[in-house]
């Protein structure tokens, strides 16, 4: 059953699509916005394509990196990715790097040039992308091209249903939170795109980290790509309140999330606080990572 929110979501995407024009549809968390771009995205004909930004950008940089130097390397990349889609459907589209937006930026224009149909959810309206003052202006462009690619569309319902309690649907839902658990008595340093990255201990396909060691030292969003697709199950211990860390460590911590759901890894956090007390602090993305961690607060 959809409620009134998104029954009028529906009614915009009906029409969008007999005009096969793009929607960028955004909103706070929880609200099915993936639910009803997925569903939009299954019944627009055409060759079509599905991608996770941060997956996709890692590929992208990929790459680009294999054509360093090399006239037309960044065109060369998109038109690989992109390949002969008509329809792309970008999830969770949010931009804090100031090197991704210039990236997205020529991909949008890609787009146009291409005519491919563009689905995009995002958590922030279009002007919100890129927040940094120091940087915004430099994506003026690329949210000029989401305006004109795509109809912008808000689903503001009034229930995150995220935090509705129900039965583990994925197994990232099957993790927990929890006060301690049993670590492995010797460290592993694992070796990740020719960096060192310390787990606390592996045992198969498990991994414990520690959140010093993952979240307040210079790590990326590649590399919990990379160790993503090696451990299926990972422990992060010792997780404190994101209100003492800095933006940098709540900012990883974000995108240790993202890629874990994305990826459907299970995840279980060690911490001394329950998780209204973890969630809090400044970085943009933490209200995501609050609803995406009710799933394993409520299911596991």
């Amino acid at each position: 059953m959809l409620d009134e929110a998104q029954l009028a979501v529906v009614a915009r995407l009906e029409e969008l699509g007999e005009r096969r024009r793009g929607v960028y549809l955004h909103g706070p968390v929880g609200r099915g916005k993936s639910f009803l771009a997925d569903a939009f995205f299954d019944v627009v004909p055409g060759p079509k394509k599905r991608v996770h930004f941060h997956a996709f950008f890692r590929e992208l940089h990929a790459r680009i990196s294999e054509r360093l130097h090399r006239r037309g390397a960044v065109e060369k990349a998109v038109e690989e990715l992109v390949g002969k889609a008509e329809v792309l459907a970008f999830d969770e589209f949010h931009l804090h790097d100031v090197g991704d937006a210039m990236l997205m930026t020529r991909l949008l224009e890609f787009l146009r040039r291409r005519r491919v149909m563009i689905i995009a959810t995002s958590n922030h309206p279009p002007d919100g992308l890129l927040p940094n003052p120091l940087y915004h202006d430099h994506f003026l462009p690329g949210i000029a091209l989401v305006k004109e690619l795509m109809d912008v569309v808000e689903l503001h319902g009034p229930t995150d249903y995220r935090h509705l309690h129900g039965t583990p649907r994925s197994r990232f839902e099957t993790g927990e939170i929890r006060g301690h658990a049993e670590v492995p008595a010797t460290p592993v340093t694992l070796d990740v795109h020719g960096r060192a990255i310390t787990a606390l201990g592996v045992e198969g396909s498990r991994v414990w980290f520690g959140f010093g060691d993952l979240c307040e030292k210079p790590t990326s969003t590649h590399d919990y790509l990379a160790l993503a697709a090696r451990f299926d199950d990972w422990v992060l211990v010792g997780v404190p309140r994101m209100s003492t860390c800095d933006r940098e460590a709540q900012q990883r911590f974000a995108n240790v999330v993202d890629v874990l759901v994305d990826a459907d890894v299970r995840l279980t956090l060690v911490s001394d606080h329950a998780l209204a007390e973890i969630i809090g602090g400044d970085a943009l993305d933490l209200a995501r990572t609050a609803s995406r961690l009710e799933l394993i607060n409520s299911t596991g």
